[in-house]
């Protein structure tokens, strides 16, 4: 089992592509100041030690050199003990609507990103509970199997917005569906919670709501909006230009449908929570939740790791020591080697 401990050094990475330019920019103005004295060839021929390729391949030892270093700081680690471990939790799989209609700005500061930030409050509290996420729009899709690794889930939720779907629509059945697939043979408890405003244009929403319920997974809602509604901004960029509109020109209003949330969770045999300016309602449904019985699973694990952080510390070293070794001025002896000479 390979993993590395602090991810989040890796973001160093984005220094290299800035590293490049200020070569390419010094190798220019280097260039254009030679330019001044005269025809570079000229000039090349009065510094006949001077070597073109070394400082390339200095600067490309340093870009590796750095590349190791990070990598290091990352912390590399392997699994060195499997054992078995037993953990009591449930299977709790969430389905985020990301359609457009939840960016109205009814529920501060938008439907969707008030629901992603109760998601992220809600992993905090999580202990031997997996957790898995679908977004859906006309489509629905996997943005995260279930898991136990609450730093992913978190990192996977933020990156989550309106575009990840292409597909318009809210297609809460299909939702429902791969959700009830996702659990595969756990024997946990299980749950789907479905986070919308309700606006479904399918009509399958309750049959697979039942099949969900024949293998024993509750499935509960929460509706984002309020019921009088709110129009759908409109960005170009990250700046708002203003207020969808249909054909004729008159802005359309998002409502949330709450008759239809309300049936779903009552066939779920779960529980319906609207949300409001001050909450989304998620900690209702996950002390309902809590409420399950929670089973105990048996499973295999990494209990030990050992870092391997100091193979690429040497490494680096090892070529720090190699660059100092390298001069810019052209080697005595290859400078003897005339390839092109008879």
């Amino acid at each position: 089992m390979f993993r590395f401990a602090n991810t989040y050094y890796f973001w160093l990475f984005t220094l290299i592509p800035v590293f490049i330019l200020l070569f390419l920019f010094f190798m220019h103005w280097r260039k254009r100041a030679l330019e001044k004295y005269g025809e570079l060839m000229v000039i090349r021929q009065l510094m006949p030690g001077y070597s073109v390729a070394k400082p390339i391949v200095k600067w490309i030892g340093f870009l590796l050199i750095l590349s190791l270093l990070i990598i290091a700081l990352a912390d590399p680690q392997t699994g060195s003990r499997l054992e078995k471990v037993k953990r009591k939790g449930i299977d709790l799989m969430i389905c985020l609507d990301v359609s457009n209609s939840m960016m109205a700005q009814d529920i501060k500061p938008d439907r969707l990103e008030r629901a992603k930030q109760s998601i992220i409050r809600l992993i905090d509290n999580l202990e031997g509970d997996r957790i898995g996420i679908i977004v859906f729009a006309g489509k629905a899709f996997t943005q995260l199997p279930i898991t136990t690794d609450y730093a992913a889930a978190k990192m996977f939720i933020t990156t989550i917005n309106t575009s990840v779907v292409p597909t318009q629509g809210t297609a809460i059945a299909e939702a429902i569906e791969l959700a009830t697939g996702s659990f595969g043979e756990s024997k946990h408890n299980k749950a789907i919670v479905i986070i919308t405003d309700g606006e479904d244009h399918e009509g399958s929403v309750l049959e697979q709501t039942e099949a969900a319920v024949k293998k024993g997974i509750m499935v509960y809602a929460i509706g984002m909006g309020l019921p009088e509604g709110a129009p759908i901004p409109q960005y170009s960029g990250n700046i708002q230009i203003g207020y969808k509109k249909d054909r004729e020109g008159n802005t359309i209003m998002t409502r949330l449908d709450e008759t239809l949330l309300q049936r779903i969770a009552s066939v779920g045999k779960g529980m319906y929570v609207r949300a409001t300016t001050s909450e989304t309602g998620l900690s209702k449904i996950f002390d309902d939740i809590a409420k399950i019985q929670k089973s105990e699973i048996e499973e295999k694990q990494y209990s030990d790791y050992e870092d391997q952080f100091q193979y690429f510390v040497a490494l680096a070293l090892f070529f720090l020591i190699l660059d100092l070794f390298i001069f810019e001025r052209k080697t005595k002896w290859l400078q003897q080697v005339k390839l092109f000479e008879k």
